[in-house]
């Protein structure tokens, strides 16, 4: 069995959540907290105490205008943080690889990782193959232009229908990679390449994800357009924005929740599916 197999709690019923561990100098909220392996597993396992079942390892900053990092960059942050995650956390924590980069995604799985979560949805040639060869999910996320340029001037027809067309055809990729269809989780890609009204509009259209039948992960920890509506500059204070998400995300039915402030959105998540459920029932 994989460690931290992921596979059968994606198919059971309520949401998951995903603590974010990012062990690279700049990203854009935590950014030099965990670079050194003792700080980074510190976090991790207080993540998984307050109820992460994944732990996503992210060694390159995706932010709005950040450079890409070269794979041996990724893997020296990175692999011996993983290998002593895979040694100290409950074996039924999974770890997740946050990377576009087949070569770390490899290494990583070796080294202990269970996931893999890709903004580019599998582009590079070999990443499909490898998540299928390996029996591990891959969450496919949808993100119009790169990380250096998305920002600029984000623009859609209609950006549910385009977005969610892109997804599913990378799930069909995927499937005839040989990854089966269960194992593919899609994100909408909250603020990788759209404006404040996307966001928003993606996230009122969130049933219109999950009714494809993938599980839906959902990241909106700490972003910046939230920010904009709260008047709030700081992302660490956007604690109860981001509980806002999650809480109305479950209630559509978003399966995983990648987040930095993992009790509070579970909290948020366990409450929002305890009430779905009982209007389930009611109705039943």
């Amino acid at each position: 069995m994989i460690p931290g197999d992921l596979t059968t709690r994606l198919a059971e019923p309520g949401p998951l959540i995903m603590g974010v561990l990012n062990v690279t100098p700049d990203s854009f909220s935590d950014g030099g907290c965990y670079v050194t392996v003792d700080a980074a597993v510190e976090r991790a396992l207080a993540m998984a105490a307050a109820g992460a079942a994944i732990i996503d390892v992210g060694a390159e900053s995706t932010r709005p205008g950040s450079q890409p990092v070269p794979p041996e960059e990724q893997l020296r942050r990175s692999l011996a943080v993983i290998r002593a995650l895979r040694a100290a956390l409950p074996a039924n924590v999974t770890i997740s690889i946050d990377t576009r980069s087949v070569a770390v995604a490899r290494a990583a799985l070796t080294a202990g990782a269970g996931m893999l979560n890709d903004i580019s949805a599998g582009a590079e040639a070999g990443m499909l193959q490898l998540a299928a060869e390996h029996g591990v999910p891959i969450c496919l996320m949808h993100m119009q232009g790169t990380p250096q340029t998305m920002q600029e001037t984000p623009r859609y027809a209609d950006v549910v229908a385009e977005v969610l067309a892109a997804l599913c055809a990378r799930v069909t990729a995927a499937v005839m990679a040989g990854v089966p269809r269960a194992h593919c989780l899609i994100d909408p890609g909250i603020g990788f390449g759209k404006t404040r009204a996307h966001n928003l509009t993606l996230l009122a259209a969130l049933p219109l994800f999950v009714a494809e039948g993938c599980p839906v992960l959902l990241g909106t920890s700490r972003k910046r357009f939230m920010g904009a509506i709260c008047q709030e500059t700081d992302p660490g204070q956007l604690l109860g924005a981001t509980c806002a998400t999650t809480a109305l995300g479950t209630a559509a039915g978003v399966k995983v929740f990648r987040v930095h402030d993992v009790q509070a959105n579970r909290q948020a998540a366990e409450v929002a599916f305890a009430i779905a459920e009982a209007g389930t029932e009611r109705r039943g």
